[in-house]
């Protein structure tokens, strides 16, 4: 009987699942990742050659490439991204670090949750360009300005899910912990914090990518330069090219930030997780 039963658990159990295989290496991944793209740019090319629609309302690829090198020959394109990557990276660390520590003290102590609590969670109901009048008062039209809104932007999704993360971390591990003689900043580092690893790195990069959606809204603010500039100069001018070309800039650099944090998750989680 106990032959049949083994037989029947093996006939049961998939032997394969090359249905859902995806590829392994990261070449491959890769790969499949830019299919999506590549889809996309085949079809804008074949919607503008073909005429569905008009170039006052998409460009062409190829009009969309000679706006970016016009640019690069000007000067202004690696001006237009290193400004904006620049303010982007301080006011995301700003936030972040300020997320971190107040999510960390939100989460363990139940004092300072009734206290800060609701006033965080009302401020986070605040949208964006709701700062911006504020905060030119405050701080004029200079960079400060700037980067305190995009680090507004990122302090929110780091603050919340460090803060819930912390309050559901399982309590059998931090009873185990206590029971070890764990407590305090020990306990913090030993039980609770490499328990919220992948909390901490998820809301990070949501953190990163609100940075990047509240960049437009700092650049609003009287810049000159940016790639937040360039969207709205461009849409003011006319110059759908570089309207387009905006967009798809800040859709790869983007995304390339992101994958760095994502490098840094991997590593994070295999020594602390």
């Amino acid at each position: 009987m106990s032959t049949d039963s083994s037989l029947d658990t093996r006939e049961a159990t998939p032997t394969s699942t090359s249905g859902s295989r995806i590829p392994g290496s990261a070449l491959g991944r890769i790969g499949l990742g830019a299919l999506v793209p590549l889809l996309v740019l085949a079809l804008w090319q074949s919607a503008t050659s073909l005429g569905w629609v008009t170039s006052a309302q998409l460009p062409s690829p190829a009009s969309v490439y000679s706006a970016a090198v016009d640019l690069i020959e000007r000067g202004e394109l690696a001006t237009h991204i290193g400004i904006s990557t620049q303010r982007v990276l301080v006011g995301f660390a700003i936030g972040a670090v300020l997320g971190l520590g107040f999510g960390a003290l939100v989460g363990l102590s139940r004092l300072a949750d009734a206290l800060l609590g609701p006033t965080i969670g009302a401020f986070r109901a605040v949208p964006s360009l709701a700062w911006v009048p504020l905060l030119i008062l405050w701080m004029k039209i200079g960079e400060d300005s700037k980067i305190t809104l995009i680090a507004i932007g990122a302090f929110f999704p780091v603050f919340t899910t460090v803060y819930l993360a912390l309050r559901h971390v399982d309590k059998n591990l931090i009873e185990a912990g206590r029971a070890f003689g764990l407590k305090g900043i020990k306990l913090l580092t030993t039980i609770q914090l490499p328990a919220v690893v992948p909390a901490i790195f998820s809301g990070l990069r949501l953190a990163l990518a609100q940075a990047w959606l509240f960049l437009v809204a700092a650049e609003l603010i009287a810049s000159s330069m940016g790639l937040g500039f360039l969207l709205t100069d461009s849409q003011n001018n006319g110059r759908i090219d570089r309207l387009i070309l905006a967009i798809i800039l800040l859709a790869v650099i983007g995304k390339a930030t992101d994958a760095l944090v994502g490098l840094a998750e991997r590593w994070a989680v295999k020594r602390w997780a």
